[in-house]
């Protein structure tokens, strides 16, 4: 499912600004971008965010600014200066020249001097920055809540189609077994008008051809699948992986009926079934 939060938290010392959008996906794959001030926070963020987020591709991004005017400071790299120093003195004495070391000189080197930022109140910067989190988390999720409800409600309209044709196929079903023997007996008088025909004969045939079309035990699982799946979607929860299992059982069940069908009716409906579960399987899999 797709959603959209965002919050922005202002105070005097400090901005932060949470985005949090997503995209189907049968699975969580979060992706957080974050500033490096923050990179300590990362696994408490991820954390926070999967207990209210379980499916989808989601991305997260976080923007921090600071307004403190002291929040950077000058390092200075003692141990780092003096190995230059050495290898200066090292390199005059190799090549005979004058060791003409200036301090100005020497802090000009890489990481003599560094700029560090004032880490500050973890515990005040991380209340803040959770409040944020969660702030865009209800946004998204409300996003979410709105489209989950359209979701639901064609849904439960494909559902309850799927359930006229299985009635349909159920009603015909009868039918092509009367047919048949309506053709058996056809077939006989066509073949010698004076043969007597073998009720118990013809019953037989007529037994045997109905138990290998009989639909009826798939009839029964898919309504109790589709039962299952409108109810579990008026229940509302984590449905999404429940609902993909019992969408394959559904088709499992209409492939069943389409081997044992040789009623043209019964073949398109069933075709006209397998679509739907898949469009419900389709719409299933981005469900959270």
């Amino acid at each position: 499912m797709t959603g959209f939060g965002r919050s922005e938290k202002i105070s005097e010392d400090r901005k932060i600004i949470v985005e949090i959008k997503a995209v189907n996906h049968r699975y969580c794959d979060m992706n957080i971008k974050l500033p490096k001030r923050f990179n300590h926070f990362e696994a408490d963020i991820r954390n926070l965010l999967k207990e209210r987020i379980a499916r989808g591709k989601v991305d997260v991004f976080i923007t921090y600014e600071d307004y403190t005017k002291s929040n950077v400071c000058v390092k200075y790299n003692k141990e780092i200066a003096g190995e230059y120093i050495g290898y200066l003195r090292q390199m005059a004495e190799d090549f005979d020249i004058t060791a003409d070391i200036k301090t100005s000189n020497i802090g000009r080197f890489p990481e003599i001097f560094t700029l560090e930022e004032h880490t500050g109140d973890d515990e005040a910067v991380w209340d803040r920055l959770k409040e944020a989190i969660d702030e865009a988390c209800d946004k998204f999720i409300e996003a979410r809540t709105i489209e989950g409800d359209n979701l639901k409600t064609d849904l439960i309209n494909k559902l309850d189609n799927m359930l006229d044709i299985v009635s349909f196929i159920e009603e015909k079903s009868p039918e092509i077994i009367d047919a048949y023997k309506k053709r058996i007996i056809e077939k006989i008088n066509e073949l010698n008008e004076n043969t007597q025909i073998d009720d118990q004969r013809i019953a037989m045939e007529v037994t045997l051809y109905a138990d290998k079309i009989c639909v009826d035990e798939e009839i029964v699982r898919l309504r109790s699948h589709i039962e299952s799946t409108k109810k579990i979607l008026l229940n509302g929860g984590d449905v999404g992986r429940k609902l993909d299992f019992i969408a394959q059982e559904m088709n499992r069940e209409a492939n069943t009926i389409l081997s044992k069908s040789n009623s043209l009716q019964i073949s398109d409906r069933g075709i006209e079934l397998k679509t739907e579960i898949e469009k419900v399987r389709e719409q299933i899999q981005n469900i959270e």
